[in-house]
């Protein structure tokens, strides 16, 4: 069979809402049918209300979800998903900050990315015919994302979009006491959390700063090596600070000087009681 070859039309509402001369996103174009195992990512998005957008491959480009509270590992939890437009296959790549009066300007996290397959196989036809029946189930293989899941439309709201339930299917994966969305605050590729995507900060360690993923050998030599160079490491003097020597020259200085002082003054005092006293004799005498 012949691959189908997707029209680019399907990014065209994607393409209208953004300008890619203000944003870092992908222009992107929309590709054929795939020949490799279909990718799935999910994006932790800081817009004007946190959610995950929730991305998987089909016909060339990656249809899309906003799951608004994110995935749950409950299989009794039935989480929202709003469908919008599809995206171009580069987003995949995208993680930094979407500028302020464009287009869900914010924050954006890969939170998890990996493949996924049809539950029952089939390919991307089985896919295709679940997407378009409005109940598609899949696999997925990701870091964070694993097992059955299921998408399942529900209706369209006032706008047209479709509203759809993400759930998971019950499996060795399942556990409804795992909060997933709680407990990974961090990217799946450079391990930032959302505050340091928003400052720009990489994830680059700094000497006194630990990562997670450094083995426990390596964290102690270079606890060693630091305390090292902080010992050899001259200290700075303060320009308040003095040397002791100086301290002694300034005391004996200070002890010449007052003694000085004193006996000016001694000789001063002297001699004005002396003249008083000539003064007296003087006059008794007379």
């Amino acid at each position: 069979m012949a691959a189908r070859k997707r029209s680019s039309g399907s990014l065209i509402e994607y393409k209208r809402k953004r300008d890619f001369t203000k944003t870092a996103e992908p222009a992107g174009t929309a590709g054929t049918r795939s020949k490799h195992t279909l990718r799935f990512v999910i994006q932790k998005h800081a817009a004007s209300h946190l959610h995950f957008d929730f991305r998987l491959e089909l016909d060339g480009v990656m249809k899309s979800w906003a799951v608004p509270k994110g995935p749950s590992y409950d299989p009794g939890t039935r989480r929202l998903a709003m469908q919008v437009e599809d995206h171009p296959i580069e987003y995949n790549t995208f993680e930094g900050t979407i500028p302020k009066g464009q287009y869900g300007g914010g924050t954006v996290m890969l939170w998890d990315r990996g493949t996924y397959e049809p539950e029952g196989g089939g390919g991307e036809d089985a896919l295709r015919d679940g997407y378009e029946r409005g109940d598609l189930k899949f696999i997925m293989h990701g870091k964070r994302m694993r097992g059955g899941w299921v998408l399942v439309r529900m209706r369209r709201d006032e706008n047209g979009k479709a509203q759809w339930l993400l759930i998971k299917h019950r499996d060795d994966d399942a556990d409804a006491e795992y909060d997933v969305v709680s407990d990974v605050m961090t990217s799946v590729t450079t391990g930032r959390t959302m505050e340091q995507i928003t400052s720009g900060r990489s994830r680059v360690w700094n000497s006194n700063r630990e990562s997670d993923d450094e083995p426990p050998a390596k964290k102690t030599a270079r606890r060693k090596s630091a305390a090292k160079k902080t010992a050899a490491a001259p200290r700075k003097r303060s320009k308040s600070a003095r040397p002791k020597s100086a301290t002694k020259h300034s005391a004996k200085r200070g002890t010449r000087r007052g003694a000085k002082r004193g006996a000016k003054r001694g000789v001063k005092r002297g001699v004005k009681r002396g003249v008083k006293r000539g003064v007296k004799r003087a006059g008794r005498k007379v």
